[in-house]
């Protein structure tokens, strides 16, 4: 459906994206994650038409996207990560007015604001002004203007910042339905249990280049399983001496004993663990606690972007 090939753009001296590639299937929910500056907001704007590449092409259902190509955009939602919602108009007028712009005939506009405000739960709220709702109604109100029109593509930009638990729920129920129906979705999102929740598939951006693309499942077996344990510090030379293989650091006092399971290793963590558990019972070692890291997304994408804050 979406093919993205060698993408490049620079501003200035800053290259913020380069060689970027990818592809989106029809009907699935492509995640895109990457730290602040990373290259996804301009990544979407090329894919958008909103700027143009320095080389490389977008091609959404055969049609080469460009700057201003008003078909390719009539196949296209894009919610942004700020609200595009004008706060001196009600919600039935703020979908009214966008649904204009889509070329959306009058009898057939009319009934498309009804089912929309009905799917975000606005419906009892289409006559208050967009200025006076919620942080979370806003957010639902920016999200029906972008199904409007029924688009092939939904782009989804952090859709559910700052938005509250209830709000958040709704809007990634709609999205599991529009997807249902058909819609293929690209999410964009800081919130990694999002992403693990409706992705199919998932890249990873950072300095302007896709780390890495796969299944949700196999991105999830790069990241290994770990245990960790906690036992007092003046066990240390007991310990190296017995297990010298032991991965051991020490904080405030307590010795952590780490184990951990790469997916190609042959020693289930499972028996590391028991093996482990043996040596302190033989010795009289107390276990002060113990403590399970499950893989995750997350963890994946602090290992490829790193821990170093982003402004």
């Amino acid at each position: 459906m979406l093919d993205i090939v060698n993408l490049h753009r620079s501003f200035g001296t800053l290259t913020a994206v380069n060689d970027v590639s990818f592809s989106v299937a029809s009907g699935e929910i492509f995640g895109l994650l990457g730290p602040n500056g990373a290259g996804k907001s301009t990544t979407m704007s090329i894919i958008c038409g909103l700027q143009s590449a320095e080389s490389g092409s977008v091609v959404l259902n055969g049609h080469e996207v460009t700057a201003g190509s008003m078909t390719v955009r009539r196949m296209m939602g894009v919610v942004p990560q700020d609200l595009a919602i004008y706060p001196d108009l009600t919600a039935r007028e703020n979908l009214a007015f966008f649904g204009s712009l889509y070329d959306l005939r009058q009898s057939v506009l009319k009934e498309r604001v009804d089912e929309v405000l009905t799917t975000v739960g606005l419906s009892d709220r289409r006559d208050d002004l967009a200025g006076q709702f919620s942080g979370g109604m806003k957010r639902r109100l920016n999200f029906a203007a972008a199904i409007l029109h029924q688009p092939q593509l939904l782009i989804l930009d952090e859709p559910t910042v700052g938005v509250d638990p209830q709000s958040r729920n709704h809007l990634l129920g709609c999205v599991r339905t529009l997807n249902s129906a058909g819609t293929t979705v690209i999410y964009v999102s800081h919130y990694m249990e999002e992403v693990e929740s409706l992705c199919s598939r998932v890249a990873i951006i950072d300095h302007g280049r896709i780390l890495t693309c796969d299944t949700l499942e196999s991105l999830m077996s790069q990241v290994p399983r770990e245990i960790e344990l906690q036992v007092p510090a003046e066990f240390h030379n007991q310990l190296t001496s017995t297990k010298p293989d032991l991965v051991i650091r020490i904080e405030d006092g307590i010795l952590m004993l780490h184990l951990s399971q790469q997916p190609v290793e042959q020693i289930p963590i499972t028996q590391q663990l028991a093996e482990l558990m043996q040596t302190l019972s033989q010795h009289d070692i107390p276990l002060l606690s113990i403590r399970t890291h499950e893989p995750g997304l997350e963890r994946l994408f602090l290992d490829l972007t790193g821990t170093q804050l982003r402004d």
